[in-house]
């Protein structure tokens, strides 16, 4: 699952960008936005390059604002997100220090924080290295809905264990999770007992991390990556409120 897709079009860092601010929830910096009195939460897991990407603190200003939510995006990598210029750490050297398994680890004491806080309602979002966590989640009932977005490092097993409404979106040219695999997810949703509200979707003439690594002045990148949010923010809509 560890390929050069992972990191193609690297995403454009800025820990000043974003319409929040970081804060620190249960000992892990958090770029929040939006409300922090409303009960609905979307915590966000990022891909590798962290929550000082531009897009996506960008994506969790819209989902906040549309939403109506507090949104949440823990800092999983403790301020070391992946730097593929660094020749010396490779990838694979790198998910040693971070491995996707223990990214629930991380997870639960942040969602547990929001819920003693009032949060009633908590809607996760995994990007790509975050789709596992958020998987995780979904499978011990921490949130009440769920999206994977380009993920990686997910098998069907993991699938079959989910236990709250989940929407994945996947991309047809994604070599890390391909088309494929997607269809897998799809089918084990469909078989899984008892069943859980689903809604997969392999999106067109798109690659891996296409949500959050687009480029903004490529009007059919933006119209994609803005499809795939609106099913999210919806999916949200529905399950949260």
């Amino acid at each position: 699952m560890v390929g050069t897709n992972c990191y193609s079009n690297p995403a454009t860092l800025n820990a000043s960008s974003g319409a929040g601010y970081v804060t620190n929830i249960a000992g892990v910096n958090s770029y929040v936005t939006g409300s922090p009195l409303s009960v609905l939460v979307c915590f966000m897991v990022s891909d590798i390059f962290g929550i000082n990407a531009t897009l996506f603190r960008d994506l969790a200003d819209k989902v906040a604002r549309k939403n109506g939510c507090y949104c949440v995006c823990p800092d999983f990598f403790n301020g070391d997100p992946f730097d593929p210029e660094n020749e010396n750490r490779p990838l694979p050297v790198w998910l040693k220090d971070h491995e996707p398994e223990k990214g629930i680890e991380t997870a639960k004491p942040v969602i547990e924080a929001l819920k003693r806080e009032g949060a009633s309602a908590i809607g996760a979002a995994g990007f790509c290295w975050g789709g596992k966590t958020v998987t995780d989640l979904g499978k011990s009932k921490h949130v009440q809905a769920s999206v994977l977005l380009h993920p990686a490092y997910v098998e069907v097993d993991d699938i079959r264990g989910i236990k709250t409404p989940i929407a994945i979106l996947g991309g047809q040219n994604d070599t890390i999770t391909p088309p494929k695999l997607i269809k897998q997810f799809k089918q084990a949703l469909q078989n899984a007992k008892p069943k859980v509200d689903s809604f997969v979707k392999i999106f067109p003439n798109v690659s891996h991390g296409w949500t959050v690594r687009y480029d903004p002045k490529d009007p059919k990148a933006v119209k994609a990556a803005e499809k795939a949010h609106d099913i999210m923010i919806g999916w949200f809509d529905k399950y949260l409120k």
